[in-house]
C-alpha cells in the first residue's frame, strides 16, 4: 500500500509546487529569468569596442566613470530588445539616464536603421561582434541591463526587457541615492 501512495504523494507535491510557481509568475512576484548575478557589488569589466555610429572611434567603459550609468545589451534579432526600446528612449530623454548600448552579434546596418527609425536612447553604442565583452559581463541572452555606479561597481542587473516596474524595483533607488 505504501508503495502505491508514495508516487501519488510525490506527484501531488510536485503539482502543488508547479501551481504555486505559476501563481507567483502571474502576479509578477517571480521571474524565472531573475537569476542572481555574482557580478553585483564587484567592479564592472572593462571594455573598449568600436562605436556603431562612429566606426573609427572606440567606446570604453572607463569613459563613463564618475556618474551612474546603464549598460544595455541589445540586438535587432532580439524581439524583447524591440519591445523595451521605447522605454529606454523615455529613460534617456525624459529622465536623463545615461545608457550605453552594447550591440551584440548584429548586422550593423540593421542596428543603425533601428536607431534611426525608433530613436537612439544611447549615449554611445559599442559593437561586440565577437562576444568578447558579453562573455566578460556574463551575458547569455539579450536584452540584459546593468547598473554601474559612479565608482564603476555593478549595483543591479536585469535579464529581459526594461519597463517601469523593473526600473522602479531594481534601478531607480540607486539613482535616487546617487550610488
Amino acid at each position: 500500500m505504501v508503495k502505491k501512495i508514495a508516487p501519488l504523494a510525490l506527484f501531488i507535491a510536485l503539482a502543488g509546487l508547479f501551481l504555486y510557481m505559476l501563481t507567483q509568475m502571474n502576479r509578477g512576484e517571480y521571474n524565472p529569468r531573475d537569476v542572481p548575478s555574482e557580478f553585483i557589488g564587484k567592479p564592472a569589466p572593462e571594455f573598449a569596442l568600436p562605436d556603431l555610429l562612429e566606426p573609427n572611434q572606440m567606446v570604453s567603459s572607463s569613459d563613463f566613470r564618475g556618474k551612474p550609468w546603464l549598460l544595455n545589451v541589445w540586438a535587432t534579432w532580439c524581439p524583447e530588445c524591440w519591445r523595451e526600446h521605447g522605454y529606454l528612449n523615455s529613460l534617456a530623454k525624459q529622465r536623463g539616464i545615461v545608457i550605453v548600448g552594447l550591440n551584440w552579434r548584429d548586422e550593423l546596418d540593421k542596428a543603425r536603421q533601428m536607431l534611426t527609425e525608433l530613436g537612439n536612447p544611447f549615449a554611445r553604442v559599442a559593437v561586440d561582434k565577437e562576444s568578447d565583452a558579453v562573455m566578460d559581463w556574463g551575458v547569455y541572452a539579450a536584452p540584459e541591463t546593468f547598473l554601474i555606479d559612479a565608482e564603476g561597481v555593478i549595483r543591479a542587473k536585469h535579464k529581459g526587457a526594461m519597463n517601469e516596474t523593473v526600473w522602479q524595483k531594481k534601478f531607480a533607488p540607486h539613482f535616487e541615492t546617487g550610488t
